[in-house]
């Protein structure tokens, strides 16, 4: 989870959501920061470097990402297109309002 390797900073928030996987099962998770780019969150789902996700997120809906480490339940993920400003500002006064 090098903070060298990410694209933007993060936001710190607490979102909980699922995330569904290739396969389709649904995990619970909690996403705790986000950026345009990509998240971190904390899931008991069993994921892998690699994998492909879709997660529920509020303003945008489904977005597909994918998984760049996962580590003793947390994983880092990069969104598969960036979300695009104005919704991701949209997005995040939301998880802002949520995590408060």
């Amino acid at each position: 989870m090098p903070a060298e390797q990410r694209d933007a900073e993060r936001e710190d928030v607490f979102y909980r959501t699922r995330c569904t996987t290739a396969d389709g099962s649904v995990e619970p998770a909690q996403v705790v920061n986000i950026s345009a780019s990509g998240f971190m969150a904390r899931s008991e789902g069993d994921f892998a470097e690699g994998d492909r996700i879709t997660i529920r997120l509020p303003v945008v809906g489904a977005v597909a990402a994918e998984v760049r480490w996962a580590l003793g339940g947390r994983i880092g993920c990069r969104f598969e297109e960036m979300i695009g400003l104005a919704p991701y500002l949209s997005l995040l006064s939301e998880l802002v309002a949520q995590t408060r």
